[in-house]
């Protein structure tokens, strides 16, 4: 029996829910010949209540790391996660997060470490439905033509209410109120999660090095209730899509309102979940659904990851 120590770098709904699965698959870690040690549980506040397992050192302090075979990043952000994770890759170690911003912006400082297999991020899109691992492996012998994905819960369920007939501020409030939105609510309804989510899927399949910048971005912001019924009484409904496709022999990528047939397969697999239609050549048109956020939902994938990591797989490898 082996010992992995390994770090957790944030206390919210997903830190908290990763440690609590690592606990409940403790007999496949155990099959594996593997017992899984915490070293530490960074976060800013000690003296906030938390549900982690009894005995789990949560501290304001990262010396912990030092420890660590593996840590996991549950914190968002980007400057913070980076300051503390760039030495830590940089003496070889793996790192686990669901952090699309960070990956989508700060590249150049990550992308090396991709390409050694030493970073592993499957729930930085669409959370534990798994659409990564697919687009990094097996998905490489068909040649890439067009993605489209409705990335974002939040803009799914402010526009599911206004067709109910909610307008856009009090569909937005009830989504803050129910904790759906992120603070602030822009990152969601301004479309920039979901770019981030599109940079992260063009490094699989169009580019290794996609740039976040030539995503062009526009929110569900000015989607108006006439907007709604006026699509409503064409057959459509309106969703905030992620596209990548080919345009005059470059890659084009935006986020953007759409109106989409009632059939369409983001209307219908993806009516209220996170859904992505892929398309190659060779294997045709895909369709991923499932949930794309919660926080088990996102630690069954980082859970995974670590599965992964400890069974020799590398990390997810952008084209390159």
């Amino acid at each position: 029996m082996r010992t992995v120590t390994i770090g957790i770098l944030g206390s919210g709904t997903v830190g908290q829910d990763v440690l609590k699965l690592i606990q409940r698959r403790e007999h496949i870690f155990t099959d594996l010949g593997v017992r899984i040690e915490v070293a530490g549980v960074l976060v800013r506040d000690v003296n906030k209540p938390r549900d982690v397992p009894p005995g789990t050192r949560v501290t304001d302090r990262a010396d912990f790391l030092q420890e660590c075979g593996v840590v996991i990043e549950c914190m968002g952000g980007i400057e913070r996660p980076l300051e503390l994770l760039r030495p830590y890759l940089r003496s070889g170690r793996a790192v686990i997060t669901a952090n699309k911003a960070l990956l989508a912006e700060r590249w150049d400082d990550l992308r090396e470490h991709a390409l050694d297999g030493r970073l592993y991020y499957e729930a930085s899109v669409m959370a534990g439905t798994p659409v990564i691992g697919p687009m990094s492996t097996v998905l490489r012998a068909s040649t890439f033509t067009r993605l489209q994905a409705v990335l974002n819960g939040t803009c799914n369920y402010v526009l599911g209410q206004m067709e109910a007939g909610q307008s856009y501020a009090d569909a937005l409030a009830q989504a803050q109120a129910l904790g759906y939105a992120e603070d602030p609510p822009t990152l969601d309804v301004g479309g920039f999660d979901t770019a981030h989510k599109l940079t992260v899927l063009a490094r699989f399949s169009a580019d290794g090095n996609f740039p976040y910048s030539a995503v062009q971005i526009n929110g569900i912001e000015d989607v108006t209730l006439a907007d709604i019924e006026d699509a409503r009484a064409q057959g459509e409904r309106i969703k905030l899509v992620a596209q990548l496709e080919k345009d005059n022999g470059s890659w084009r990528a935006t986020v953007a309102p759409q109106r989409l047939p009632l059939t369409h397969a983001l209307c219908t697999a993806g009516a209220s979940r996170n859904a992505m239609i892929y398309e190659g050549e060779e294997c045709g048109s895909l369709i991923f659904a499932g949930g794309g956020a919660g926080g088990m939902v996102t630690a069954s994938a980082m859970v995974g990851d670590l599965l992964d990591y400890l069974l020799g797989f590398p990390g997810h490898v952008p084209l390159h």
